[in-house]
């Protein structure tokens, strides 16, 4: 047991990531019933769906279960409406201001989570009273750090600069990355990659099985001027770095992203024109399989991991 097992009253400190248009109700049940932490992705529903996949997701598990809040989401009083109404205890925020919502949040008891890249969003975020941090490093898909900090460098940062517990996130997989991010500070890992390429994964089986062929360098960090994200390379990924090339404003970026560029891609399938979100460690991922036997895999990879490195001598 650690901070975060006490916190989220869970088995094992293992997160999975609220993935717009991969995170439902399938995924997250079954995580939490593998004994971490799952999270819906709210980012990527209306309202009426969030609260659908709340009811859903409870039916699916008796264990707790989270619900990710992308801050720049358009008709966010409602989303926060819906999950206090539907009882959802834990919360994570990421991508905006948590001075916003936290404090209503935390009046309704929920237990707040906020994402961050930095450690002056760490202070910030510390500051408004969320209970704990995920500290994302250049490697994670989706909203991303403009500093371009690797997670190796990031946990140490964030862990010496603030008192409540980190998780870690960009670039974990398996249990040696996920002891690695334990070995410098941080007490929880939140994985979102590895979790794509699952059986229960709301995306697209086109997207599952483009990540699963995904090789190192095949990703690129891109859409810094509006908000950072890693895109797996095509054609609507090379468009954007030509336009970003010659110097394009957020307007004509803005533009050319649209309204439904992601959910063409990961949800719906389209591999060329569609905005492909994926961390690097995708790299890594070579099997789509069902969550609880990958969930096994990086706990007992851990376990592992651990017993070599205090068994060999130095």
């Amino acid at each position: 047991m650690n901070r975060i097992t006490e916190l989220f009253k869970i088995d094992y400190p293992i997160i999975q990531a609220g993935m717009i248009w991969c995170s439902g109700w399938r995924l997250a049940s079954a995580v939490s019933n593998a004994g971490g932490l799952g999270l819906i992705g709210a980012g990527s529903m209306y309202p009426e769906v969030l609260r659908e996949h709340i009811r859903k997701c409870k039916a699916a598990t008796s264990k707790p279960f989270g619900v990710n809040v992308p801050l720049l989401y358009p008709d966010i009083e409602k989303h926060m409406q819906t999950i206090a109404e539907e009882g959802v205890q834990i919360v994570f925020t990421s991508a905006g201001n948590p001075a916003t919502w936290t404090e209503f949040l935390k009046s309704k008891g929920i237990t707040v989570v906020h994402v961050i890249a930095n450690t002056k969003f760490a202070l910030k975020a510390e500051a408004c009273g969320v209970d704990a941090i995920v500290a994302e490093g250049f490697e994670a898909g989706g909203h991303n750090g403009r500093e371009e900090t690797t997670t190796l460098c990031l946990i140490p940062l964030i862990a010496d600069t603030v008192t409540i517990p980190v998780i870690a996130a960009g670039g974990i997989a398996d249990g040696r990355s996920m002891l690695a991010c334990l070995a410098l500070g941080a007490e929880g890992v939140q994985i979102g990659s590895r979790f794509v390429a699952t059986n229960e994964s709301s995306a697209h089986d086109n997207f599952k099985h483009r990540v699963i062929q995904a090789m190192e360098g095949d990703t690129r960090l891109s859409l810094k001027q509006l908000t950072p994200v890693r895109l797996l390379k095509n054609r609507f990924a090379e468009e954007v770095a030509l336009a970003e090339s010659r110097g394009a404003d957020t307007e004509e970026l803005k533009q050319l992203l649209g309204r439904a560029r992601a959910k063409k891609g990961m949800f719906e399938g389209d591999i060329d024109e569609g905005e492909l979100e994926i961390g690097q460690i995708a790299a890594t991922v070579r099997e789509i399989k069902p969550a609880a036997e990958v969930f096994s895999e990086i706990w007992n990879g851990y376990l592992a991991a651990k017993n070599k490195i205090c068994s060999t001598e130095i």
